[in-house]
């Protein structure tokens, strides 16, 4: 899951919540995840190296998932070369108090992935413009791009605004995507099975 499947991150970390107070259901469910890895073991990440896209990622978060502690959850991948090659499912450190803040905290936790992806390639001697980063939410993408401080977001911590700075740097640029074709919406939600088959192709994860 961390290296060569992103396409079972969602269920892993589902499971993983589990792991000190399992059950037999649990178990199930996990051996059912090892049925879908017999099932799809030919499938593998393929990267094109005449791609032209550069490096670009999409970001999702899933508000209030958690009935527990009320956290909302984190997913976004990279992709260069036509193929993904990182990406995070978490849970988010502070509770988000509405579906737009939640979209913002993700879009900050993306950011800074992109900002270290950027300054490893140009220490390496790559040069190219800002990551483009897509999103599912207006409102969040507004707030990222928008430094004056509100009432609605002056009370998110402190460490979520980088992202306001990557923007105005040139090192991230935002984009809207809509919700049904937001492919790292597999990172934070159990998807039907057409959408999954999706999503999963348009990682690059491809049967060989």
């Amino acid at each position: 899951m961390l290296g060569t499947r992103p396409d079972i991150a969602f269920a892993v970390t589902q499971l993983a919540r589990h792991t000190s107070n399992s059950s037999q259901d649990h178990l199930n469910k996990a051996l059912y995840i090892c049925c879908y890895l017999v099932g799809t073991q030919r499938y593998s990440l393929v990267y094109s190296g005449d791609s032209k896209l550069g490096i670009y990622t999409c970001t999702d978060s899933n508000w209030a998932s958690n009935p527990e502690d009320q956290k909302s959850q984190t997913g976004y991948f990279l992709m260069i070369a036509g193929g993904a090659f990182s990406w995070i499912l978490r849970a988010q450190k502070t509770v988000a108090l509405s579906s737009t803040e939640a979209e913002y905290m993700a879009l900050s936790d993306c950011s800074r992935q992109c900002v270290w992806i950027h300054s490893i390639l140009t220490e390496l001697g790559y040069r190219f413009g800002p990551i483009h980063i897509s999103g599912d939410n207006q409102g969040s993408i507004f707030m990222s791009s928008n430094p004056v401080t509100e009432s609605r977001n002056k009370h998110i911590d402190v460490c979520f605004h980088a992202i306001q700075d990557f923007v105005a740097q040139g090192k991230v640029k935002l984009f809207f995507i809509e919700g049904n074709e937001n492919p790292a919406d597999m990172f934070t939600k159990n998807l039907s099975h057409v959408k999954f088959c999706k999503f999963r192709a348009q990682l690059s994860l491809i049967f060989h």
